[in-house]
């Protein structure tokens, strides 16, 4: 063979290649079965990434809002206004606050109140409070998850099931050569790849909004302490 005819074969070879990787080509000539899988974790990368926009800005929404209304908070004279006005909209801190201030009414408009016991109360409508905040906060955070932990596998019985039916025309056509075998085992590893691209995201996602849910809590965990200790100040002056 001539150097000529060397380089041109070397030239027509990544054509060859991105031939077969073509992502498009290898769904549509897969098994039916794979197509399913890759279709539906396909739909679940969308879903998942859908999650990680919305969450993303909802998160920094909420975060704006409560250092608005927290900043205000500790600044009016008069709560009750403060809350009328600014405790209606979607609020952490503020649901929280209006908690416990509903809690504080209802026990000093009690006749023969005690105080340890008033205590105890407002900590506990905040505390449930807070956690039905957080529990808000991180309901679609499950489907991350489960994504996470599925979809390999989900990917992974797609190329099983591809590698199958690879050895199944193998059998047909009694012609074992590589040209027979090696577009069926592609399709069945794409399927595993598609998997994968499902999968990292969500984990990642799933980790870091995790922890910016726990911050969260943490941060009206702090409010309703602070809210707590005025509260009590002012229960042992009456």
């Amino acid at each position: 063979m001539t150097d000529f005819s060397l380089l041109a074969a070397a030239a027509a070879a990544p054509k060859a290649i991105s031939g077969h990787l073509n992502p498009v080509k290898l769904f549509l000539d897969a098994d039916i079965v794979v197509q399913v899988v890759m279709a539906g974790l396909v739909l679940a990368s969308i879903w998942v990434w859908t999650i990680v926009v919305s969450f993303s800005l909802r998160q920094s929404s909420l975060r704006k809002r409560c250092d608005d209304y927290e900043r205000d908070f500790w600044k009016t004279s008069d709560i009750d206004a403060f809350q009328a006005e600014r405790g209606k909209g979607d609020v952490p801190s503020a649901r929280v606050a209006a908690a416990g201030l509903a809690e504080w009414r209802r026990s000093l408009g009690a006749k023969g109140y005690d105080k340890a016991g008033v205590r105890e109360r407002l900590a506990g409508a905040m505390d449930s409070a807070i956690a039905q905040e957080a529990e808000k906060l991180s309901e679609r955070l499950n489907f991350l998850a489960t994504v996470g932990a599925v979809a390999p596998f989900v990917g992974l019985f797609g190329t099983v099931w591809g590698i199958m039916n690879s050895f199944f025309q193998i059998g047909q056509q009694q012609n074992s050569s590589l040209a027979v075998v090696a577009p069926g085992i592609s399709e069945a590893l794409f399927a595993t790849a598609i998997g994968l691209f499902a999968a990292i995201p969500a984990v990642i996602a799933y980790n870091r909004f995790t922890h910016r849910v726990d911050q969260m809590e943490a941060r009206l965990q702090r409010f309703a302490d602070k809210l707590h200790a005025s509260l009590c100040r002012e229960l042992e002056g009456l």
